[in-house]
């Protein structure tokens, strides 16, 4: 089926699903495009009450004739085909896209789409190159997985030359993009449910890289073997950036301050570039700023302008924020969801003062808990204590062979002290129960664990973020 977008404007565009990060932000930019746009979602949340107050309305609850009088129909990957309104919709004959397909379609709306791939990180680095584009003269139509201040929001609707946008690889949805210019920032193994296993996920990647035309680029971080193995089977243009001495663009004289934040000089080829110094602690956030500044010099960008937007850059939300200070005890929530991506924010966590360190962990789908159950076991090393709530299922159903209990002893066999609290009402009275003036509380997830950091602040005498 071939849709084309001009000619749902003034017409209604209807979302299922439509609380969701990336849905939600489509949804935003569909009405600024001119579209009558309307949502369903199962769960109430932050994003549907958003969605509302700028005047799309969301309705709680799937039901066939919220469909009833939609010209379009936009639904997530979570949405089953059972779903009542895909059902109505289809003995309707009214079209329907998978989310995917619409960033698809928005891409092939501008001169030169940008696609943000890799396991990890991909959030970070589309919010970096937002601002680094905004404040740099260059007007991007932007969709990011997360909340970015400097953009107000999660999307941004620019001009007509760049769309920059996170490309997953869950699901192979990358693959309906066409982006001119591609990010490969790593590859690692996770969505297994969708995914024989590491080998078929690079291959999926090159799958990914080889979508770019001749005459685009592909920019990887040489630090991993596998980016490198896909860089160089393709007939592009390439460009390797990273740590290690081997890439092109290079952090140089690198250092970190007691909080982790990195001062380094970025190098092309052994020249100076720029001088740059994060307010966001770790290395892979130096990593991250390098993907940028490869980024921004193929775009011809004054490189000392571009450090000082990586200087002001103070992430997104939901990676490594600070949520609350209650009851003397720093609170924080990372949307870091497998092993790679909690020990990352693990290690800045080391750095911050603290007397000692919790965890809290929301697992997150029942399939990646139980492919990646052993890194899991190996990751929460660092931490005083863990607590481990039950799986967030999102898409999934339970098989039953797989719980958070599960977990509990060979994690405490390693010598962690982890308790099992099923609720986030559960973890919070064991934390308060617990914890002391002067702890530090990581939350762990990309579910709705977040609803535990915001219930922490709310209930607490001490509220306000320092």
């Amino acid at each position: 089926m071939s849709i084309d977008l001009k000619q749902y404007v003034g017409k209604r565009v209807h979302f299922i699903g439509a609380g969701g990060c990336s849905m939600s932000g489509l949804a935003r930019l569909m009405q600024q495009l001119g579209m009558e746009v309307t949502g369903s979602d199962r769960t109430a949340s932050h994003k549907t009450d958003a969605l509302a107050q700028a005047g799309i309305p969301v309705q709680i609850g799937h039901e066939a004739d919220l469909v009833r009088n939609a010209d379009l129909v936009v639904y997530s990957a979570a949405i089953a085909p059972d779903n009542p309104e895909r059902a109505a919709a289809r003995e309707l004959g009214i079209p329907q896209i998978e989310r995917a397909e619409l960033l698809g379609l928005l891409c092939r709306e501008h001169v030169c789409p940008i696609g943000v791939s890799g396991t990890h990180g991909k959030t970070t680095v589309t919010a970096m190159i937002a601002q680094v584009m905004c404040e740099n003269g260059l007007n991007p139509t932007v969709h990011v997985g997360g909340e970015l201040d400097a953009i107000g929001g999660s999307t941004r609707l620019g001009g007509r030359e760049y769309f920059l946008c996170e490309a997953c690889e869950f699901n192979r949805t990358f693959l309906q993009f066409e982006p001119k210019i591609a990010l490969i920032l790593n590859i690692d193994e996770d969505h297994l449910d969708c995914y024989r296993d590491i080998d078929d996920i690079e291959a999926a990647f090159l799958q990914f890289a080889r979508l770019v035309p001749h005459y685009g680029f592909v920019i990887g971080c040489g630090d991993d073997a596998r980016v490198r193995r896909v860089l160089s089977q393709l007939s592009c243009r390439t460009r390797t950036y990273g740590i290690e001495p081997q890439n092109e663009i290079r952090a140089e004289n690198l250092s970190y301050d007691e909080v982790g934040c990195a001062c380094f000089t970025a190098t092309l080829f052994g020249h100076p570039l720029c001088e740059v110094e994060l307010k966001v602690a770790g290395e892979h956030n130096v990593k991250n700023a390098l993907a940028a500044i490869a980024l921004a010099e193929k775009l011809s960008l004054p490189m000392h302008a571009v450090a000082e937007s990586l200087g002001r850059f103070a992430g997104a939300h939901r990676r490594f924020e600070l949520t609350s200070v209650t009851d003397g005890v720093r609170v924080y929530q990372d949307y870091g969801h497998n092993p790679t991506e909690i020990k990352n924010a693990l290690a800045i966590a080391k750095l911050q003062p603290h007397q000692e360190l919790w965890s809290v962990w929301q697992p997150h789908t029942y399939s990646r808990t139980k492919s990646l159950f052993q890194g899991f076991v190996e990751t929460f090393d660092p931490v005083d204590h863990l607590l481990i709530t039950d799986i967030c299922a999102a898409r999934e159903s339970d098989p039953g062979d797989i719980s958070s209990e599960m977990l509990i002893a060979p994690i405490r066999a390693r010598g962690v002290d982890v308790h099992y609290t099923p609720t986030f009402d559960d973890a919070e009275a064991y934390l308060r129960s617990h914890w002391q003036p002067g702890d530090l509380v990581v939350t762990h997830g990309c579910g709705d664990i977040d609803l535990l950091n915001e219930q922490i602040a709310l209930h607490g005498d001490t509220k306000e973020v320092v």
